[in-house]
């Protein structure tokens, strides 16, 4: 979603302002920090990175910080960086070029409603094209600080969705990633009196796009897939199976903590029924350990879905607080050797089980949309299960598909050789 911000961003700068993109820090005449707030982490980097921009740019260049830490510090930005010229929240994308004109403003509004704002195009890549079909969150997970940072979830009109990615199919993309932080919840609310379509419906109507050929995801809310979902998914030939499960805990007490909304067993009752219609999907998952509160047994709890599933990637992290989340004032912390040892523990049990799982792709084939050239006289693609494989070859093979044989195996790319 970050991604897309910031394409948004570029053309909106791009049409109306005039600059074009630069990778010369030190010549650019704006620069622009696009921030994630879901861990700790990233919060602490923005002002070393800020610090480091402020004395390597030139005079009068103007630096922007825009997205979720934006949204959730806001002024704090400026006072503890005053040479920050503009703060831009992750709802207020489209204000890019009124704020670019007002020295330290601030645009934070979280309750921004930008659902039918008309943005210019660009995009990174030719190949593919990132689409939002929704903004902001309505889930109240109490570890997560996205709801405070891109307000409420609104869906984005069907009608303009479509338009966007016919659009980008005209422009030579072959595969479009629908973006929305619960994916399936598509359709709950629209800004403006709209037809009521749910997520699998509008699936249906993007696959009818004449010369789309592949649609990808992110991400679905375990708690939202229903039959309809899992069936759209497995019988529609243009949906890459692929899928994005987020877990978080494998311990319904857990779960039932951190709000999810579903327990341990209709997390695998889901994953049953989805291996049991599309038994080639790839499932990846979001793990987080030592949430206020885990017991042994809760982490164990955690192991065994992981056993039972055999993701073939996690996401996984240490509980890290976040501000203005409930769980910030649960006092049963884990202590931070245990959190470390559950961490560990679990990335070990996904690397043997992954080894496992790669081994048997060794002289597999599989139909590779080639989107990326990399310096090494390589060029890499996914499969429609989302493996990463490259092969020996030229800029001939962007935006085409070919089989491709893996020949070597790698924890996380493939690498393989066209055989047609």
């Amino acid at each position: 979603m970050n991604s897309r911000d910031s394409e948004h961003i570029i053309a909106q700068l791009t049409e109306k302002e005039g600059y074009e993109t630069t990778d010369d820090m030190p010549s650019a005449d704006l620069i622009l920090i696009n921030t994630c707030s879901v861990r700790e982490k990233p919060v602490s980097k923005l002002f070393s990175e800020l610090g480091v921009f402020n004395k390597k740019k030139k005079e009068g260049a103007k630096i922007g910080v825009c997205g979720c830490t934006a949204s959730h510090l806001g002024e704090e930005i400026i006072k503890r960086a005053p040479y920050v010229n503009f703060v831009l929240g992750a709802r207020n994308v489209s204000k890019i070029t009124e704020v670019l004109h007002k020295d330290k403003a601030v645009e934070v509004d979280i309750n921004y409603d930008e659902s039918e704002f008309a943005f210019d195009d660009f995009r990174t890549s030719p190949y593919k094209a990132f689409i939002n079909i929704s903004i902001g969150c309505d889930k109240a997970c109490t570890y997560c600080i996205v709801p405070k940072t891109r307000g409420d979830e609104i869906s984005i009109p069907d009608a303009l969705i479509l338009r966007e990615a016919k659009r980008a199919v005209d422009n030579g993309a072959k595969e479009v990633f629908l973006l929305g932080q619960n994916v399936n919840n598509y359709g709950r609310r629209f800004s403006g009196e709209h037809e009521k379509v749910n997520f699998s419906e509008l699936l249906r109507r993007l696959s009818k796009i004449d010369k789309l050929e592949r649609i990808r995801f992110t991400s679905p809310h375990p708690f939202h897939m229903d039959d309809e979902f899992i069936e759209e998914f497995a019988s529609n030939p243009k949906i890459c199976k692929s899928m994005h499960m987020p877990l978080q805990s494998g311990s319904t007490k857990v779960l039932k903590d951190m709000k999810r909304g579903y327990t341990k067993e209709w997390f695998l009752d889901r994953v049953e029924k989805l291996r049991s219609m599309c038994p080639e999907v790839s499932i990846s998952t979001d793990i987080i350990v030592a949430f206020p509160g885990e017991s042994d047994e809760d982490f164990e709890d955690t192991l065994d879905v992981m056993r039972k599933v055999r993701f073939d990637q996690i996401f996984s992290f240490k509980y890290s607080p976040r501000p203005e989340t409930e769980a910030e004032h649960f006092t049963n912390v884990v202590d931070e050797d245990v959190a470390s040892f559950r961490l560990t523990t679990l990335q070990n049990l996904h690397t043997d089980i992954l080894d496992e799982k790669n081994a048997a792709q060794l002289s597999k084939t599989y139909r590779v949309y080639f989107e990326d050239l990399n310096k090494d006289y390589f060029v890499s693609g996914r499969s429609d299960n989302n493996l990463v494989i490259k092969v020996k070859g030229s800029d001939e093979l962007l935006g085409k598909f070919k089989d491709v044989k893996i020949t070597t195996i790698g924890r996380t790319i493939f690498t393989g050789e066209v055989v047609g």
